[in-house]
């Protein structure tokens, strides 16, 4: 088993996959610097799992934070840290370009300079844009159409450019859909800090009584019931899908991946309402309002590429993110504060 650094190991997805790999045997260093999450996220990794985790707190622009994580006696990275709003990012590109390429550039430097060459990337489906065509192949444009999505494919671009530059290089880019759900013991969860950027939590603070509605956008989009399609994957099986491209680099040579993580089913906006009415047995009250700018009818992966390749495939439907995604949110009305 390996020793790996999770660079953004106390967010969302990190903690989940922090769980899944330690449950795999795999011993975990984390750096974070917990600008957008909480320690507590790592304490019940520890309670669920029973091993510990070796924490260095420090932002991954700074490169003795790095280092000092990396001294660790690292074999691979999975590098989660970065910022990931979208609307957030059109009002604040140069902290959107300088966060996440920067410090992207600062770990590779590192990792080179302490023999480390393997990394898995958590990049996002948001680097095609606007697609061409559903469902959405890896084969698709790169044609991202805000500063978020651009700073993602830049850094796939330059992840492709290291590994080209000297060999030792083994990289997979994990294109996510909407990760969504939460761990089932209800333990760690989505803590978005304000209003939430995402579907799903916003859903689920109507839903707990913390928000009075949920505003729909758009009602006229060429889908069966007039709201944007989305591929939603429950954040377990995204976890799951880490492990997998984690432990296919580690038993091979040099490589480069480039794999979408989704379930190749879309859901609108209005059917994720009613499942997750029926999850919590709580009304979801909504507003129909205009489309937003940027905004896709649909999008939804094709993961044949993931399955072929890692022997992946989601497990987990839209019951079971609504279900645990509303333990969560029960268990945390203010998550981990």
């Amino acid at each position: 088993m390996a020793r790996l650094l999770l660079t953004g190991g106390a967010g969302f997805i990190g903690s989940h996959t922090a769980v899944v790999l330690q449950q795999a045997g795999h011993q975990l260093v984390v750096l974070d610097s917990f600008s957008n999450s909480s320690p507590e996220a790592l304490r019940r990794v520890e309670a669920l799992t029973g091993q510990s985790i070796d924490v260095v707190t420090g932002d991954l622009r700074d490169p003795n934070a790095v280092e000092r994580a990396l001294a660790h006696g690292v074999d691979a990275v999975v590098h989660f840290a970065g910022l990931k709003a979208v609307g957030e990012s059109v009002e604040k590109p140069l902290l959107y370009w300088d966060v996440n390429l920067t410090g992207s550039r600062v770990l590779l430097e590192a990792m080179a300079a302490a023999g480390c060459r393997t990394l898995v990337f958590s990049s996002s489906a948001t680097v095609y844009g606007i697609p061409d065509h559903v469902p959405i192949p890896e084969a698709a444009p790169v044609q991202p159409n805000n500063p978020y999505g651009r700073t993602k494919a830049a850094v796939e671009q330059m992840l492709a450019d290291v590994a080209a530059s000297e060999p030792g290089w083994r990289v997979a880019s994990l294109r996510y859909f909407n990760p969504v759900g939460a761990h089932p013991s209800g333990q760690i969860g989505e803590d978005p800090l304000g209003i939430p950027n995402n579907l799903f939590p916003f859903v689920s603070q109507v839903a707990v009584g913390q928000r009075p509605h949920l505003k729909v956008f758009g009602s006229d989009w060429p889908t069966p019931d007039g709201t944007g399609v989305r591929d939603y994957i429950h954040v377990m099986d995204l976890a799951e899908g880490h492990r997998a491209a984690l432990e296919v680099l580690l038993d091979s040579a040099d490589q480069q991946l480039t794999l979408n993580l989704g379930s190749g089913q879309g859901h609108s906006v209005l059917k994720v309402v009613q499942a997750f009415e029926k999850a919590s047995g709580r009304p979801v009250p909504y507003e129909l309002v205009a489309r937003r700018p940027g905004d896709a009818a649909s999008t939804v992966a094709d993961p044949a590429l993931a399955k072929e390749l890692l022997g992946w495939s989601t497990r987990r439907g839209l019951e079971e993110c609504c279900r645990d995604g509303w333990a969560w949110q029960q268990a945390n009305p203010s998550g981990y504060r």
